[in-house]
């Protein structure tokens, strides 16, 4: 392990990481359903599925077989003038699972830029109707859609990771979400004041997801997308965490019966294996960007755009959730999480839990001034065989739909354990 871990740690810069102070981090060699083999041979099982992207565990032979031929034949072509069977085959898949006419599929390789072009295409479609005047993105407390300039605009500005960049970034429109009436007439009195020159909400449907895991109603997501249609104003779907299976569906719009003008789409759409994003219009957003005009056509293109090896992950994903019980083992996650979790709220220091399909979340509460140990219960998880990775005020869990009963017992018992030694200490 030396040969590589020591020497390669003094040239790499780790995300959202203090360099000087972090502990250092775990090293992987190798992965299987869901548990991480560390190089001293310790197995972890992990409850994130590494940044919630590994829906089917690690290493599924379906998904690596197709990877495997994929790349035999051809990894990788630019998507400018050319195309690819996997990427259309996927686009075709896309548009049948997503609710109603939203048929239009943009590949990019990260859920940031995926939000990126939502933007661009929000605020183009309305350029391209002649309203160029709506330009301002509405976005939501407690919400999260990436680390770019454009999507850290739309993060929560007192309770997200951006703070540091305020003042650089796009002056957009933050609101409430309309979770009860006055905050629904808040909600509509912003749209009517401000119409004319916004051009699309955004929303993670039902949990926000780096926020806080703060999770809202059906109610209130169908709130928001009427809302919207009232006041002629597009709406957006991040789904790049709640899509493909997460909240109990295969998207989280469904459950409101909710048609997005765009949705965004990343992390689990190729298991957790390969990066790609999608951002996916509907027919008539696409259609204000056909014109004799050059002008009027979506100028986007990443250079790894739609890239083969991943598309043929993401169709192989899919594959999965047409032939195994993914849905089915949501809801028996959600289930266990309910029950194995709410020990939890007896315990000093938490201020709440919530649970939906598959995510399970501890928020915790502090002395006022005090400060939340992270690195200290991280270490202490992984004393306790579980790779578990709490941010700001959360402790969460989100593990592989695949994960056994024993193993997400074990990922449950090791949070109360964690938690009731903090709050001994309080």
């Amino acid at each position: 392990m030396s040969d590589w871990l020591t020497p390669g740690l003094a040239h790499l810069w780790l995300p959202y990481t203090q360099m000087q102070t972090a502990p250092a981090p775990l090293p992987v060699v190798a992965a299987q359903g869901s548990r991480l083999r560390l190089a001293d041979g310790r197995e972890l099982i992990d409850g994130i599925s590494s940044w919630w992207t590994a829906c089917h565990g690690y290493n599924h032979p379906h998904i690596r077989a197709a990877v495997e031929q994929q790349l035999a034949v051809l990894p990788h072509v630019m998507f400018a003038g050319l195309v690819h069977e996997p990427a259309a085959r996927l686009a075709q898949r896309l548009a049948a699972l997503l609710p109603g006419d939203l048929e239009r599929v943009f590949f990019t390789e990260s859920g940031s830029v995926a939000v990126e072009v939502a933007l661009k295409m929000a605020v183009q479609y309305w350029r391209n109707k002649g309203q160029a005047a709506k330009q301002r993105i509405v976005y939501f407390r407690h919400a999260y859609h990436g680390d770019t300039f454009a999507t850290m605009a739309l993060c929560d500005p007192e309770e997200g990771m951006h703070t540091l960049f305020a003042g650089t970034m796009p002056d957009q429109i933050m609101a409430e979400l309309p979770t009860d009436q006055n905050l629904r007439r808040a909600f509509d009195l912003l749209l009517e004041t401000h119409g004319e020159r916004v051009a699309a909400v955004i929303v993670e449907p039902l949990v926000q997801g780096a926020g806080g895991m703060q999770m809202h109603d059906a109610a209130t997501l169908a709130c928001v997308a009427e809302a919207c249609a009232r006041h002629k104003v597009l709406l957006i779907a991040d789904e790049i965490m709640t899509g493909f299976g997460r909240t109990g569906r295969m998207f989280a719009c469904a459950e409101a019966d909710v048609v997005p003008d765009i949705v965004c789409l990343s992390k689990a759409l190729t298991g957790g294996t390969l990066p790609l994003a999608a951002t996916v219009a509907r027919r008539h957003v696409f259609e204000a960007f056909l014109a004799d005009d050059p002008a009027a056509a979506l100028m986007h293109g990443p250079t790894y755009m739609a890239n083969a090896l991943a598309c043929a992950a993401a169709n192989a994903s899919l594959d999965l959730f047409e032939s195994e019980p993914r849905l089915a083992q949501v809801a028996a996650i959600e289930a266990q999480l309910a029950a194995e979790l709410a020990p939890c709220r007896a315990l000093a220091g938490v201020a709440a839990v919530r649970v939906k399909g598959a995510i399970g979340a501890v928020e915790l509460s502090c002395q006022p001034g005090g400060r939340i140990d992270l690195d200290a219960m991280r270490r202490r998880f992984a004393e306790l065989g579980v790779w578990v990775r709490p941010f700001g005020k959360v402790v969460y869990l989100m593990p592989p739909f695949v994960i056994t009963a024993a193993e997400l017992a074990t990922l449950t018992a090791a949070l109360r354990q964690v938690l009731g030694e903090r709050a001994a200490r309080l």
